[in-house]
């Protein structure tokens, strides 16, 4: 049953009262973490980790050492605040070397919206005293933060019809703890980028197809997955489409066609297209050969793919680097549980299922199995799927403190600049 209005305002007070708090507890806690001990290093949970994660590996990285709101920077953060406080060709930022021996900022392998965001954010800062990456690294932040809450008051209302009123608050508490959630209150895509793609899911509900259009093309200059919006929004377009009138209609009655057809719907899809292709005309043969020749990054990268199963296979089998069995322990348990919500959520949400699935399939196929815990935090089958088992108390305690205990140290090592994901 639908919720009345005072209980859906209800709702979303508390949806802003468990953000406020989570944010507040998550960027405290990365604090107090780095003042009480510091770990081992370096990480060697991959083959390369080793060399990336000593005490003075982000010596020379300016970017990353700026004492303000430093905790919620590392790796891919560089890029981002260096993009906002310089652009994509700042001489602070680290290149990598192409096959003709030229070298290459790596910041053109990520897409513009987010450091463009953090920009906008960072200019007043600056009147408060702020220098130019301490700015730009709190507006990375602020952006991540509001993206968040916009995701929350998304899927919450995706889900409510199904789950009721708790049911639609658990799916965005579930989603906040999950073991990776701690990056949507970094300097990283993941709260901006749920934010518009489920923002888009609830525009699409409502049949305002020209928004929901509008949040999937910035969705898209956020981060390129968001083009797998176009099939939701052709999905939601086609349940629009009256199929027997239209069968019906004579073939000369073209404004009857027209009408039926939702034409004005249907062009709305263009928007994200032509966002996608403005991406590639300014910005996309740098980023496809970064992409390419340093992270080994490509559509369906098979041949990746299988060398990083092969590496994950044998530290199973091995067993002798513990940092590397438990990453890949994680990793591997993300995908499948990923896999398993998508099965589970296509019946009741055809549309949210079908970007979680192309969400997963493209991001694991691109290399070989890294960063997946981070990625199926873009899966959002994965939340509705367990927060239909949290119905169920014991399973919501118990899922409730392990998730807990894996975002503490999944954050924690974050803090400290070891390899999360």
């Amino acid at each position: 049953m639908t919720a009345s209005l005072p209980s859906r305002n209800s709702s979303l007070k508390k949806l802003v009262l468990i953000w406020f708090f989570w944010a507040l507890i998550i960027l405290g806690f990365q604090g107090i973490v780095s003042a009480r001990y510091q770990p081992n290093r370096p990480d060697y949970a991959t083959e390369w980790t080793q060399y990336e994660t000593a005490r003075t590996s982000n010596r020379d990285k300016d970017f990353l050492t700026e004492p303000v709101m430093n905790h919620q920077v590392a790796w891919d953060a560089e890029f981002y605040i260096g993009i906002a406080v310089g652009g994509y060709d700042d001489p602070r930022i680290t290149t990598g070397e192409l096959p003709d021996g030229s070298r290459m900022p790596l910041s053109y392998a990520f897409f513009p919206l987010y450091p463009a965001a953090m920009a906008a954010v960072a200019a007043p800062l600056k009147l408060f005293g702020l220098n130019p990456i301490a700015a730009a690294a709190l507006g990375g932040v602020i952006i991540s933060l509001l993206g968040t809450l916009l995701a929350m008051f998304s899927i919450y209302e995706l889900t409510r019809k199904e789950l009721g009123e708790e049911g639609g608050l658990r799916t965005a508490f579930y989603m906040l703890i999950f073991p990776s959630g701690f990056f949507l209150a970094q300097v990283y895509t993941e709260g901006l980028f749920l934010g518009l793609a489920l923002g888009c899911f609830v525009l699409i509900a409502h049949k305002r197809f020209w928004a929901a259009a509008l949040l999937a093309a910035l969705a898209t200059l956020t981060k390129a997955l968001g083009l797998a919006l176009l099939f939701p929004l052709f999905l939601g377009w086609a349940a629009t489409v009256d199929w027997k009138s239209l069968r019906g209609q004579a073939s000369g009655a073209a404004k009857s066609w027209f009408t039926v057809l939702n034409v004005t719907a249907l062009l709305s899809l263009v928007l994200p297209v032509l966002a996608y292709l403005a991406w590639n005309y300014f910005l996309g043969e740098k980023a496809f050969l970064i992409e390419h020749e340093h992270f080994g990054r490509g559509l369906f990268n098979w041949a990746g793919l299988s060398r990083g199963l092969d590496m994950m296979m044998t530290s199973f089998r091995d067993g002798s680097i513990p940092d590397r069995t438990v990453y890949y322990a994680i990793e591997a348990v993300g995908a499948v549980v990923a896999v398993i919500a998508c099965l589970f959520t296509a019946r009741c949400y055809p549309g949210l299922t079908l970007f979680s699935i192309l969400v997963l399939v493209l991001s694991i196929t691109s290399s070989s199995p890294q960063s997946i815990i981070r990625y199926v935090l873009t899966v959002p089958a994965l939340f509705v799927f367990l927060s239909r088992f949290g119905r169920n108390t014991v399973f919501d305690r118990s899922w409730t403190l392990f998730s807990v205990l894996m975002l503490g140290m999944l954050a924690s090592l974050y803090t400290f600049d070891m390899w999360v994901a």
